[in-house]
C-alpha cells in the first residue's frame, strides 16, 4: 500500500506530498528528491547484537505507526585499518545495521519496473550503504527503475571464523535483504521478478557468491560483477586466520569468547592482523599478500562450492551475467603503499612466483611481455590474479554451465593525480554512480573538473547497466569461446576480441578452487 502526506516543501514554494509506503513490517514515510521519491534506513532485518550477535538474521521487529526513513543506517562496524580513524565515516551510531534504502521514481505497485539492488564491497572488512559515492539517483532517474542498496556485517561480525556460528554471515545478511526486496519492492514501484544484483570488487564477490549459493535461488534474474575478487577461502584456511584473529584478543575463536567484546572494539583485531599478514605467507599462500583476513568460505553449506564450480555445473544457467574488469586494477593498491614505479627486479620476480598460475609462471609471464618493467610485472600478475581473470573466468564457467555472460573491461584512465592510476581498480564506481567528487571518485579525479568524455562514458556505464537490468542486454554481443568479443569502455568505447589475450592464454585452464592452508 502506498500513500502520501501534505509536508512542507525543501524547495519552499509549496507542500510536497511526502510518500508513505507499508512494508511487511510497517509503514515507512520517505522523501521527494530531485523527481524520485528516497527511503533511506529501512531495517530489513533485527539487529544481530545480543542474543542475535554471530548469528544468522533475524525478521526485523515490527513497529506501529509510520516510521520516517529519512536518514541512512548506522554501518557495521568496520576495519579502517589504515584508511583513518573513526571521525573517516560521517554517519549514525547504533546497532541498527541491516537496513536497505530505496530510490523510485514513483511508489506505485502498478509501476513494476526493473530493479537493481547495489552491494558495496570493502575488501569483505568495511562498506556500508550510505556512503556518498553509492548515491544511486543518477541510476534511478537515467534508466526509469528502482535502485535499492543494503548494508550486510564485515569484517569480524560477517566473515570471520567463529566456532558455533554459521559461516558467511554478511552473504546470509545479503540472502536476507533480497528476500526483503521479493516481499515489499512491488509496493515501492518495483517488479519483484525483475531484480538484478550488482556490485564492485568484495560486492562482485558477492554477487558471485549468491550464483553459487541455494539459499539465493529465485531471488534475482540477472547479475553485474565488476572486478571479482580471486580470494574464496577454504574451510580448513577460515578456522586458522580466525584461530589467529582470535589470540589478537587474547581469545578463542568461540560465540562465547567473542561475544565479551563490543562489536565496535571487536574490529581492532582485524586491523591489527592485517598489518602483519604478510609474515604468514608461508601458511596462508596468496591470502597474505591481500591484507585482509576476510573473505567468503567455501564451507560446503552456505556456500557449497566456489563460484566458478557452482557455475560450471549450471547452478545459475538461468540468471543472465554482465562480469568484467578495469585494465589496470592492483595499480590503486601500489599507489596506495607507495610502490608506484617503484618495484625492483626482485620484487616482480617474489611476485610473479607466488601469483603466477603455474611453476613455471615467471618465466612465462616475462616471455609473453618481454618488454614490461618490474613495476608492470608486477601490477600485471596481481591485476591478473586477483580480479582480470577471475571475471573472465566467470564468465566462461557460466556459458560452459549453459549460461550467458556479456563482458566488459573499462581501459579509460583516472584523470586525477596526472593519469598515473591508469584504469585502476574502483575507477568503474564514480562512472557509474556519476559521483565523481566523493569517497574513492575524490582521489581518481583529484583537482580535475569531469571532462565532456568523462560524463559521457559515465553516461554509457549507466545506459548499459540499467538496459541490462531490463532486458539482459547491455548494448553488445554476449562472450562466447570464439570471437571472445567483449565491450571495451573508453574514450571510444568499441566491441573487440578481449584485449587482454597474453593474460588469458596463461591463465587458460586455470582452476580458481578455495585458497587453501599450507
Amino acid at each position: 500500500m502506498t500513500t502520501t502526506e501534505s509536508r512542507p516543501s525543501t524547495g519552499g514554494s509549496s507542500e510536497e506530498p511526502a510518500p508513505v509506503v507499508r512494508t511487511t513490517a510497517g509503514a515507512v514515510r520517505g522523501r521527494r528528491e530531485e523527481g524520485l521519491a528516497v527511503f533511506r534506513g529501512i531495517p530489513f532485518a533485527a539487529p544481530p547484537v545480543g542474543e542475535a550477535r554471530f548469528m544468522a538474521p533475524r525478521p526485523a521487529r515490527p513497529w506501529d505507526g509510520i516510521r520516517d526513513a529519512h536518514a541512512f543506517g548506522p554501518p557495521p562496524p568496520q576495519d579502517l585499518g589504515n584508511l583513518g580513524g573513526p571521525g573517516l565515516l560521517d554517519v549514525p551510531e547504533g546497532d541498527d545495521w541491516l537496513t536497505v534504502n530505496v530510490w523510485t521514481p514513483e511508489p506505485d505497485p502498478g509501476a513494476r519496473r526493473p530493479v537493481m539492488v547495489w552491494i558495496y564491497g570493502g575488501a569483505y572488512k568495511l562498506g556500508h550503504s550510505g556512503s556518498p559515492g553509492y548515491d544511486a539517483r543518477h541510476i534511478a532517474t537515467d534508466g526509469d527503475l528502482v535502485v535499492v542498496s543494503l548494508n550486510y556485517r564485515v569484517g569480524m561480525e560477517g566473515f570471520a571464523f567463529v566456532e558455533g556460528a554459521p559461516a558467511n554471515r554478511g552473504l546470509l545478511d545479503q540472502v536476507a535483504a533480497l528476500e526483503w526486496v521479493r516481499d515489499n519492492i512491488e509496493a515501492f514501484g518495483g517488479d519483484p521478478e525483475q531484480v538484478t544484483v550488482f556490485g564492485e570488487s568484495a560486492g562482485a564477490g558477492s554477487v558471485a557468491s549468491l550464483l553459487a549459493m541455494p539459499r539465493a535461488t529465485g531471488l534475482f534474474r540477472r547479475a553485474i560483477a565488476q572486478s571479482v575478487p580471486g580470494t574464496f577461502f577454504s574451510d580448513a584456511l577460515a578456522r586458522d586466520i580466525g584461530l589467529s584473529l582470535a589470540a589478537e584478543m587474547g581469545l578463542r575463536p568461540t560465540v562465547a569468547d567473542l561475544a565479551t567484546i563490543a562489536p565496535h572494539r571487536l574490529t581492532s583485531a582485524g586491523e591489527t592482523l592485517s598489518a602483519k599478514m604478510l609474515q604468514y605467507v608461508d601458511r596462508w599462500g596468496r591470502a597474505a599478500p591481500t591484507v585482509t583476513p576476510f573473505s567468503p568460505v567455501v564451507d560446503g553449506e552456505v556456500l557449497p562450492t566456489t563460484p566458478w564450480q557452482a557455475l560450471a555445473a549450471g547452478s545459475a544457467k538461468d540468471v543472465d551475467l554482465l562480469v568484467g574488469h578495469n585494465r589496470d586494477e592492483y595499480r590503486l593498491f601500489a599507489a596506495m603503499a607507495g610502490r608506484l614505479g617503484q618495484i625492483t627486479d626482485e620484487q616482480a620476480s617474489s611476485a610473479l612466483r607466488l601469483f603466477a598460475p603455474s611453476r613455471d609462471g615467471e618465466q612465462a609471464y616475462r616471455a609473453a611481455f618481454p618488454d614490461a618493467s618490474p613495476s608492470e610485472l608486477y601490477e600485471r600478475v596481481q591485476t591478473d590474479w586477483l580480479f582480470a581473470m577471475p571475471s573472465l573466468h566467470l564468465a566462461e564457467a557460466h556459458r560452459a554451465g549453459g549460461g550467458s555472460a556479456h563482458v566488459y573491461e573499462l581501459t579509460w584512465p583516472a584523470p586525477g593525480n596526472g593519469g598515473a592510476l591508469g584504469a585502476c581498480h574502483g575507477l568503474d564506481i564514480p562512472l557509474l554512480f556519476g559521483t565523481y567528487g566523493a569517497d574513492l571518485g575524490a582521489l581518481l579525479f583529484a583537482g580535475v573538473e569531469p571532462s565532456a568524455e568523462a560524463r559521457a562514458l559515465s553516461s554509457r556505464f549507466r545506459s548499459s547497466w540499467t538496459s541490462f537490468a531490463r532486458s539482459g542486454d547491455p548494448g553488445w554481443p554476449a562472450y562466447d569461446d570464439e570471437r571472445r568479443l567483449v565491450q571495451v569502455l573508453d574514450t571510444e568505447p568499441e566491441v573487440r576480441a578481449y584485449p587482454e589475450e597474453a593474460s588469458r592464454r596463461l591463465w587458460e585452464g586455470y582452476d580458481f578452487s578455495a585458497l587453501p592452508l599450507r
